[in-house]
This record gives structure tokens, C-alpha cells and sequence, in this order.
């Protein structure tokens, strides 16, 4: 391949980008840590030095877009293309405004654009990025593509759209399936429209999943209760994709799934049978909604955490073992450690006594209270050897994607959540390129309760996504 790498692609990548650089619509189903960011700009690149294109759009979640902008492109983007790369943000004042003027400045320059995919819930970034893709060829990539899954989302609906004014869409993630095979489907209605062969999502499901007719606060509804056809679905998905994950090609250390087991106290117990005879009620009089089903999981799952939130809003702590046992197994831990929680309430609960007990320089976070100047600093901190802070506590929701913690090879999860994805996504911030000791991962959980649960739940969408990707199961918790 004649072109000029600015970092030597590894085989996997060199593979990647050879499957897919001139073909109008590709999907790098590639684990996390393997380094598809690279892949997709070495193919932005390849593609301009054809003559191809003349810009891009990548869209991302909003944890990943700075990632793209301070690291990605500036690391890996080649030095004999001069681009003009431009962050969007939604609220813009004249400096900003000059920066986006530069997109549509005439010349040689290669355009690049970053958005959150949450702009395109807004019609001020759709019509943004319409007005980009109206005067560029353009490759349009979207960046973590499970966030378009929903075919009734907004964002998902817009991005669809526009994809159709790109001369080559791209999709990255890899996790394509973190719920069902049905996740699959508006990820494809990007690349290409009717790429499965459906006309519809509805069409699409009929064919891959097992309906059931339900019940629902005298409501006839449709729930899915199976799948089918997977292997059918994993052979279309081969024509247009390139799959790897990291055991494949990359010499990772090993990583070790741990449970530690809590018992509830006295109290908590008590509480939590009371809510969970509260649900049960709920159930048999036919009250019971979406809403009130994950209203009344979140309250058992606070209370094993040790603590509850009232009807007004307000947080009751409960006597717990958790943060005790949490501060028992540091005791056995050498070097740093990662922390995550589920809840604001426990990452703060957890930063206070890693406070008392090793001092406050000891722990930086990374949750949605963390001041966004200060976020990329903590993680310097954290990846410093020689600095102080030992501890990362923060929540998969923001913490769990785009960043790398590699100065860490244990990783705890105080609690978890439903989401396949964000546990995925977490778990690699430590298990990528760079790092160099065996990882272990701890879950706290206790037993035959919603915690055990959840990791029921995450499992079984683990069987399904390896059967689609074709994989061996994998071994987990």
C-alpha cells in the first residue's frame, strides 16, 4: 500500500485498513484497545490522497469527542496533509465562530469536523453538519455507533438522514451488540439503507427475534421473548465489517474476574424485603409500569449499597458493609486502583473515606460532579507514577469510555450497572495498549439479590453478542 503511516499500524490494523479504505460504507467491529481510531484516520488519509475526499465528520459520544481533538488525530493523522480540524460546540461566541469558518475556507486543507452525537438531537447541529457534508465529499464516521441503536431516537433519526449526503460512511465500536441482535440495525441503516436486506426495523425484528404478546396497565404490547436466525445475521455482517479483539492481537497480560461476597446488615435486610414486598404488591395489583419496575430495581440496588432515596428526593444513608469490605480488599492491593460505582451518592461516599484513610491526595474522580477543566488533569495525575494519587472513583456513565488508565491493573466494581456497553467500555480503560501486568477485576455483590441479578443480565447479553460476532463465549463473572 503506498502510502506514508505517521505510527506503524500493527498487522490487525494493516489488515483493517486494506479490507476497507475504498469501499463506500465499512464497519470496524474492533475491541476496545485495539486501535480502530487509528484505522479510521489512516483511511480518512488514504482516501484524500487519492483524491477522494476533502473532509470528515466524526461523531462521538460526548466523553470521547476531546480524546478525538487532543489526542487521535494529532497522534496518528499524517503530517503531509495540512487539516483543519474544528471541535464543535453548541453554544458559540465569535471566537468559535472563526474556528468554524475555517471548515468552509477554499484550499487543499483536509476538513475535519467533531460533534457529539447529542448535537443532533438539536436542529442547530443538524444543520451544522448538513451545511458541512453539502461542501465536502466527505467520509462521515460515527464513533461508539451503539449510541444510534434506538430507531425511534431523534439523534439516530437525523444522523441516518444525513448519512445519504456522505461519500463514505463509517462505523466503530467494538461491542455492536450490547442488549440484542436488534441494536444491530439502524447501525447498518447508516452505512447503507436496506444494507440487512429489511425495509424496516419492524421487518428486521420479525425476522431475528421471538415476539410475545403482554400486558401492560391494559395495554396490548409486543415483547421480545427470543432470537433467532443468529447465524444467518453473523454471515451478512462478514460482507461489510472487519472484527478483532484484542486476545486476537495484541500481547495483553491476563485478566482475572473476582467476586467478593457482602452480607447485607440487619437493617439493610430488613429494608430491602420491605421494598421488595412493595414491588411484588405493586405487581399483583396491576399497577406496574416500566417506570415503577425500574424505580423500585434502583431502590434495592441503593439500599445494598447502603443507602435509599425517599419520595422527596433525599438520600438516607443505611449501616452497610460495602465501603468496609471496599477498604479491607485496598489493604490487599498493591499500586493503583480504579473505582467505580454506579451512583454520585457512592462515589463521594467511597472518596471520603479513601480520604480518612489515605490521605487527600490520594484519590482524584471522574463522575458527572467532576469540573470538566479538571477531568484530563486528574488523569494525568492518575497515569503519573510518581505522583500521590492512587485512586480513581468515579461512574461508568461518564468515566467508562475514551479514556486510558493503565497505570491501574485492578479495576473494582463497587456496583454495577444494566448497561453491557458501559461495563465493556470501563473494563478496557485498563486492558489496552500500554499496559503491562496481569488485570484483575473485582465485583461486590451480594448474593441472591438485584446484585446478582445484574450480572445475570450482563452474561446473557454477553452469549448473545458472541454468537452474532461468532466468538467463543467468553469467560466473565
Amino acid at each position: 500500500m503506498n502510502y506514508k503511516f505517521k505510527t506503524k499500524p500493527y498487522e490487525h490494523q494493516l489488515k483493517a485498513l486494506e479490507a476497507s479504505w475504498n469501499k463506500s460504507y465499512f464497519a470496524y467491529f474492533m475491541e476496545m484497545g485495539t486501535g480502530k481510531s487509528k484505522v479510521l484516520l489512516d483511511n480518512m488519509a488514504l482516501l484524500y490522497d487519492r483524491g477522494k475526499i476533502n473532509g470528515a465528520l466524526i461523531v462521538a459520544p460526548k466523553g470521547v469527542i476531546g480524546t478525538w481533538y487532543t489526542q487521535e488525530i494529532p497522534t496518528h493523522f499524517p503530517d503531509h496533509i495540512d487539516n483543519k480540524t474544528v471541535l464543535w460546540q453548541a453554544l458559540i461566541n465569535k471566537k468559535q465562530q472563526k474556528k468554524l469558518d475555517v471548515l468552509f475556507e477554499e484550499g487543499e486543507d483536509f476538513h475535519i469536523l467533531i460533534m457529539n452525537v447529542e448535537a443532533f438531537s438539536t436542529q442547530k447541529g443538524v444543520d451544522f453538519a448538513y451545511k458541512f457534508l453539502s461542501c465536502h465529499n466527505t467520509l462521515f464516521a460515527v464513533d461508539e455507533s451503539t449510541t444510534i441503536k434506538n430507531p425511534d431516537a431523534k439523534r439516530t433519526k437525523n444522523i441516518c438522514k444525513l448519512s445519504l449526503h456522505a461519500r463514505y460512511r463509517r462505523i466503530l465500536t467494538g461491542s455492536p451488540v450490547t442488549k440484542s441482535p436488534l441494536d444491530l440495525y439502524k447501525q447498518c441503516d447508516f452505512l447503507e439503507p436496506e444494507l440487512l436486506g429489511h425495509t424496516s426495523y419492524y421487518t428486521f425484528r420479525t425476522r431475528y427475534a421471538v415476539m410475545r404478546t403482554a400486558n401492560f396497565g391494559g395495554r396490548s404490547v409486543q415483547i421480545v421473548v427470543g432470537y433467532r436466525n443468529l447465524e444467518e445475521l453473523a454471515e451478512k455482517l462478514k460482507v461489510f465489517s472487519y472484527r478483532v479483539l484484542k486476545d486476537e492481537c495484541l500481547d495483553l497480560p491476563a485478566k482475572t474476574y473476582m467476586k467478593r461476597i457482602i452480607k447485607l446488615t440487619p437493617e439493610q435486610e430488613k429494608i430491602y424485603k420491605q421494598m421488595k414486598h412493595l414491588a411484588l404488591a405493586q405487581m399483583d395489583g396491576k399497577v406496574m409500569t416500566t417506570a415503577t419496575v425500574l424505580t423500585q430495581l434502583m431502590r434495592l440496588q441503593q439500599i445494598n449499597c447502603g443507602h435509599f432515596t425517599a419520595d422527596d428526593g433525599t438520600i438516607k444513608p443505611i449501616k452497610n458493609n460495602r465501603t468496609s469490605e471496599l477498604l479491607d480488599m485496598l489493604e490487599e492491593i498493591h499500586g493503583k486502583v480504579v473505582i467505580w460505582a454506579h451512583y454520585q451518592y457512592d462515589v463521594e461516599t467511597i472518596v471520603e473515606h479513601l480520604k480518612k484513610e489515605y490521605g487527600d491526595d490520594s484519590v482524584v474522580t471522574y463522575y458527572g460532579k467532576t469540573p470538566m477543566n479538571e477531568r484530563q488533569d486528574n488523569i494525568e495525575k492518575f497515569q503519573n507514577p510518581t505522583d500521590s494519587v492512587r485512586f480513581l472513583v468515579g461512574t461508568t456513565q461518564t468515566g467508562g469510555y475514551g479514556i486510558t488508565l493503565t497505570a491501574a491493573s485492578t479495576m473494582i466494581y463497587y456496583s454495577n450497572g444494566y448497561d453491557l456497553e458501559k461495563r465493556q467500555q470501563s473494563e478496557a480503560r485498563i486492558d489496552r495498549i500500554g499496559q503491562h501486568f496481569p488485570m484483575t477485576y473485582i465485583d461486590l455483590f451480594v448474593e441472591d439479590t438485584i446484585d446478582e441479578r445484574i450480572v445475570k443480565a450482563l452474561r446473557k447479553k454477553i452469549n448473545i453478542a458472541t454468537k452474532i460476532m461468532g466468538e467463543e463465549l467468553k469467560s466473565w463473572i
